[in-house]
Formats: C-alpha cells, structure tokens, sequence
C-alpha cells in the first residue's frame, strides 16, 4: 500500500477537482467526541459520508456541534435519513439533497440514505452515505437499491461510500464493486482493515466511485499528521476510510 501523503484538495486550471471523502461510522457519538471531531479535522475533507449519526433527542444539535468542531457544515441526514448522513466543507456548493428511508423489514433496523449532488469549482458529483443491513437477503436488496439511487442522482459522477457489514467477499460488495469503483482496489493507501480499532482484521467499511473518477489513494489514514492512534480508538468503534479523488468537469 502507498503511504506517501494523500494529494491536497485543489481545483484544477481546467475545472476539475481534487476532493478529499472521508466515510466514518460514528456509534452516534456515544465515544470521545472530542477524538472524533480531531480526526475529521485532520483529514481535511470536503465530504464526510457519516454512518450512525444521532438519531433522538437533539440529535440535530450533536450532529452541528460536531460539524462545526471539525470544520465541517451539515449537509443532509441523520434521524431523517435513520442514521447516515453528510457533511461538507465550506468549498462545496450545494444543488439538492434527498434523504431516503428504504423499506422497513418487520422486526429489522430501519436503513435510509442520506444522498446530495454538490460542485466543487466546475466538477459536479453525486453522493450516498448508506449503513447496511446486518441480514445478509435485506443488505443484498439494498445493495440494488445503492445503484438505483445511484442512478437516480442523474449525475455523470457519483460516489458512494459507508459501513457495508460486509467483507470484499460477501456478494453484496461484490455487487456494488462489478458496478462501481472499490476505491481500495483501485490506489490503496494508508491501511486496510476497518473494524475494530483495537484490533483491526476486516474491511467492512468502504468508498466507491463511479468510472471516470480517479481514484488518487484509499485507505484508513493512520499516518495522517494530527491522526493519533488514540483519537482512533477512543472516537468510536470504525476506523474511517479516507479517499483522494479527482473529479472532472461536468
């Protein structure tokens, strides 16, 4: 895996742009908030695709507090997303955003999407943070339902990207990855494993990309200057996945 620094976010000459996605499952602050907003910041990025943001009382004042702690401005989700949602920096433009409730399964967690289309100088992209199912037939449903969604952005670019509860192996990763970037895959950076913190063993977690993106790096950012071993494993039960991207004119 590379561990030279990831690229800087920039916007090039031609309008294209050089993003930084960060994917972060955040037990719904119930952890060291303080580590966890420490990390986002380090990180430096445009989006944040969050999983298990607060979902009940005031969760909208924790996700801010949070959002402003790192640097960051509330861009759609949470409790209306039942659990996913994003962030963004102040360099993106927002056009729209939607969150999706997927259907209930009796007896299940109810899942959603938190999905938005922005612009960063004259690139323009679609993206979906998810937190699937834990049941494997329902998680591969919702797997169909990502792309569909995907689709439905209506944009040449889109990026998706979250807690999957699923390894590279499983067939609803295998699903999204025959349709869309694996970001891993593609330039890995940094490190692999995502869950646990204090003893990282699988990929469960993951950015994807439509094609056309270049994918500049992807991986956990451990060696991030301001990313401490400690902030990782107190700001919650994830480690986040961290990706460079280029994105072109659109």
């Amino acid at each position: 895996m590379a561990t030279t620094p990831l690229p800087n976010a920039r916007t090039e000459p031609d309008g294209s742009a050089v993003i930084r996605v960060l994917s972060y499952n955040i037990r719904s602050m119930r952890d060291d908030t303080a580590a966890l907003a420490r990390v986002i910041s380090a990180c430096e990025p445009d989006l944040v695709l969050v999983q298990e943001a607060p979902r009940f009382f005031r969760w909208r004042k924790k996700l801010a507090r949070l959002a402003a702690a790192s640097g960051q401005v509330i861009l759609s989700g949470g409790a209306t997303a039942s659990g996913p949602a994003l962030l963004c920096s102040l360099r993106a433009t927002i056009e729209r955003t939607e969150d999706v409730l997927l259907p209930l399964t009796p007896g299940l967690h109810r899942r959603g999407f938190a999905t938005a289309v922005v612009r960063f100088g004259g690139a323009r992209v679609g993206v979906l943070s998810c937190h699937l199912s834990l049941q494997k037939d329902e998680r591969y449903e919702q797997g169909g339902m990502l792309l569909d969604r995907l689709a439905a952005l209506d944009v040449p670019y889109a990026i998706a990207g979250g807690d999957l509860n699923e390894r590279p192996n499983g067939r609803t990763f295998r699903r999204l990855a025959a349709s869309l970037q694996d970001c891993w895959v593609a330039a890995p950076w940094g490190a692999e494993y995502t869950s646990t913190p204090t003893d990282p063993h699988q990929r469960i977690d993951a950015i994807f990309a439509t094609k056309g993106i270049e994918v500049l790096g992807c991986g956990v950012p451990r060696a991030v200057p301001g990313v401490t071993e400690a902030d990782l494993r107190a700001a919650t039960d994830h480690l986040p996945v961290l990706a460079a991207l280029r994105i072109p004119v659109a």
